[in-house]
């Protein structure tokens, strides 16, 4: 025989409640069949061959292995060449009016990159030759661990993105801005003729 029900507070059930109880369980479907679950034996291990050795054809050796790749070229500094005389004199003195501007004030880094970029594709497109990119004063970054986050970060980062970036091929020189253009906080981006 079953041990009686207990309802809470120790109090036991009554023959006529035992019985109730057991006739609405005995209507209970179990919403899903009980599973079997059977143990599993995970598989012996594989043990990999050991690696074979070049094979010998009548006395050949096997042909050596190809040199490595060559390290790519170095990039140009965008910095210096790529103009003659002339630019850098009209540059120099404030004679040349940019036909594009870029403005990465506000951005956060990626923002810049991808403001950078675009409007590098737009004055591509527009057949500019002179944009003025201004990116801020640089700042010195107070250590290694704040790089990312201080005031002028955008300045020390475009030189990279410009040397790295989809549109490298199309730039031909980077200077430094006239002071009636932005001066320190900002520099001209010269692109080479569309062909």
């Amino acid at each position: 025989m079953r041990a009686p029900f207990a309802l809470r507070g120790g109090r036991r059930l009554t023959p006529e409640e035992e019985d109730l109880w057991r006739r609405v369980a005995d209507t209970i479907e179990p919403l899903e069949p009980r599973r079997r679950v059977e143990p599993t034996v995970p598989p012996p291990p594989v043990a990999e061959p050991p690696p074979m050795p070049p094979k010998r054809i009548k006395g050949r050796v096997p042909a050596p292995l190809p040199p490595p790749a060559p390290p790519p070229a170095p990039t140009r500094p965008l910095d210096r060449h790529g103009l003659d005389g002339g630019w850098d004199k009209r540059l120099g003195k404030g004679q040349v009016a940019p036909d594009f501007t870029l403005d990465l004030h506000g951005a956060n880094l990626e923002g810049a990159y991808q403001r950078l970029d675009h409007g590098l594709a737009l004055a591509l497109a527009q057949g500019a030759r002179v944009v003025l990119l201004i990116t801020g004063r640089a700042r010195p970054a107070p250590g290694p661990a704040d790089r990312g986050s201080h005031r002028g970060v955008i300045r020390a980062k475009f030189l990279d993105w410009l040397v790295h970036g989809s549109h490298a091929s199309r730039i031909a020189a980077v200077r430094a801005a006239h002071p009636r253009h932005g001066g320190a906080g900002a520099v001209y981006i010269i692109l080479k003729r569309g062909k």
